[in-house]
Parts: structure tokens; sequence; C-alpha cells
């Protein structure tokens, strides 16, 4: 259940403000249990990452989406067709679950590799957002020569018109990483790892108690 924190949050959060008691006794009835102190660590750290805002209501901490990503959650009753699926398993809030478990420093290369692999082209910006990238982390990140770098706007023609799930502005720069990295390729495979455990029943195949070493 820890896995799927993050998300549950998200989507208990999204079209309403809640307490730290408000999310407590929702996350419990949905059978996520958290100490108090740890739920309320969790969404400071969310807080800090821009992903939440928080607000003082006396004598409680209130919680929301901010309204500059509330388009990054599936809108529910949406009808086919919408920019984003009605599923409340929309990849790119799997994606955005695993890519938080990752360090900072590496979050943008790391979803740039990932979404590259998995859909065979360049990523998109919108699809860095939705994924919980903030544009102020993106802005500050490409300030700087890195591992990722923009693709040029005349070979994404293509690729925009072959996206129809999600909806790309038409000025929507997209990213590519410039070098393969090592720790880039491990934290990526760690993060389809967890998306593929998250969206699939495994029962019964995962070992019960993980292996601390590994087999030569």
């Amino acid at each position: 259940m820890v896995e799927k924190l993050n998300l549950k949050v998200m989507e208990l959060l999204d079209g309403k403000q809640l307490s730290i008691s408000g999310l407590s006794r929702e996350l419990k009835a949905e059978g996520i249990e958290e100490h108090r102190l740890v739920l309320t660590g969790y969404l400071r750290a969310l807080r800090d990452l821009e992903l939440l805002e928080e607000s003082e209501v006396p004598p409680s901490k209130i919680y929301a989406l901010p309204e500059k990503d509330m388009e990054a959650l599936p809108e529910k009753g949406s009808e086919p067709g919408s920019s984003i699926p009605s599923d409340s398993e929309d990849i790119y809030l799997i994606f955005r679950t695993q890519i938080l478990k990752i360090d900072l420093d590496f979050r943008i290369p790391v979803g740039v590799y990932v979404i590259s692999r998995l859909f065979e082209r360049p990523c998109f910006r919108r699809e860095l957002k939705l994924a919980g990238i903030t544009q102020k982390h993106l802005d500050q990140y490409m300030e700087k020569p890195g591992m990722v770098c923009e693709v040029s706007d005349s070979s994404l023609k293509k690729a925009r018109a072959e996206i129809t799930k999600i909806e790309i502005p038409v000025d929507d720069p997209a990213y590519e990483v410039r070098e393969n990295r090592e720790e880039i390729t491990r934290l990526a495979n760690e993060v389809l790892s967890g998306m593929i455990r998250h969206r699939m029943d495994l029962e019964g195949l995962v070992a019960k108690s993980k292996q601390t070493t590994l087999v030569p």
C-alpha cells in the first residue's frame, strides 16, 4: 500500500481540500493506515516539492492540489476522447507515483529517459508536468548544461500529430537525454519496475522477504 500512497493522496484531493485528520480518515477507509506523524511529514514533503498547497485554517492545516496542476489528474466522469483519460490508473499518475521516489536531482533526466523509451519519441514538457515535474524545477534544470537537451521543433510535427490521448500545445517544447549514464538507466529501470508492479497483480510471484544481496 505504501507505493500507492502518493497516488491515493492525489486522488483524494482531486477537486477538494482536506485536513490531515480528514486525509487520514479517507485513507483508512481505503485500507491505508499511516501514523499521523508519518502522514504529516509526507504531506509537508509534497508541499515542499510544490505538488500540494498548504493553508492554515486554525487549528488545522489544509491541503489541496495547486490550481496549476489540477489538469494533471484525470477528470472524473470525463467522456472518451477528452484530453486525459478518466481511468484512475492513468499512465502518467502511475509514473508520477514512481518518479517521486527517486532523488530530485535525477528526476528530470530519468523522466525524459523513461517517457522517450516507453513511447519511442521525445518527451514533451506537458508530459513532465503530468508526471509531477514543476515548471520552476524544469526551468532551473535547463538553465545549465546537463544530461537533457531540447529537441529541434522542426522534428516534432509528426510526434505531436500522433499523440491523441493528451493535448500537447503547439508550442510545447520536447526533450531527450543527450548522454546515457549508467545511473540514469538504473533509476529508469527502478521506475519502470515500480510501474509494472503497480499495474499488475504479482501476488504469488514477488518474494515476501526482500533479497539484500545480489546472486552472482
